[in-house]
């Protein structure tokens, strides 16, 4: 079955380790279209570093009244249930959201199937994707990539959907998934691509050769 045909689950967030996650955009993907969408602000778990204000715009002020991240332990539990999680560079995420939640709880190991998993992943992760598949590119970060691929159009108009009206830029949380699952659309419009299972996806998700053969042999996580 290809890759296509599986819901994935687009994550971001905005924050640290040190402050906490502050702000969340996940994004629900099938069969080449945006399903869902949802974002929030987080109380911080820390202080909030101004040179991070200063990328994010989010300070310890604005966020002081928010209910915390780890209230939302069955949502994100429950994505991980329906679907395999997607990031951008996917190991800030995967650091943050298990600083938080070591485990979810029982679901699919979507690279082997039939398996079980209480990981958080393995993740989907278009950063190394398209390092792999496009190593013609000056820079693979997301607003690169989405230049480069012509997408920012693309991503204006689901962002004009979904954002709230002050978060419709880089560096808010549903804004870059939004644009991470905008690279993940247009890779499913190649036919070559779209064409890959859901395993051999989260095969090419990572760049250590060692982990990939792993992944490949269902013997990793």
């Amino acid at each position: 079955m290809s890759w296509n045909e599986q819901p994935i689950h687009f994550v971001d967030f905005e924050g640290s380790l040190g402050s906490g996650i502050l702000e969340f955009g996940a994004v629900t993907l099938y069969r080449g279209e945006v399903t869902a969408a949802r974002t929030r602000l987080c109380r911080p778990t820390g202080r909030i570093r101004s040179e991070d204000t200063a990328v994010h715009g989010l300070d310890q002020t604005t966020l002081k009244a928010e209910a915390p991240f780890a209230d939302e332990f069955d949502y994100f539990a429950g994505l991980r249930t329906t679907g395999p999680l997607a990031a951008h560079f996917a190991g800030a995420e995967n650091s943050l959201i298990k600083s938080v939640w070591p485990y979810g709880r029982a679901a699919p190991d979507f690279a082997r199937p039939g398996a079980g998993s209480q990981e958080w992943g393995p993740w989907i992760d278009t950063g190394a994707l398209y390092r792999q598949f496009y190593p013609q590119f000056a820079g693979y970060g997301l607003s690169e990539l989405i230049a480069a691929g012509g997408l920012q159009a693309e991503l204006e108009a689901l962002a004009g959907r979904h954002c709230p009206e002050d978060r419709r830029r880089y560096h808010a949380a549903l804004y870059d998934a939004l644009a991470g699952a905008v690279l993940l659309i247009a890779l499913a419009r190649e036919p070559g691509l779209a064409q890959l299972t859901v395993p051999q996806l989260l095969a090419f998700s990572t760049l250590d050769g060692g982990k990939r053969d792993a992944l490949q042999q269902g013997s990793l996580f």
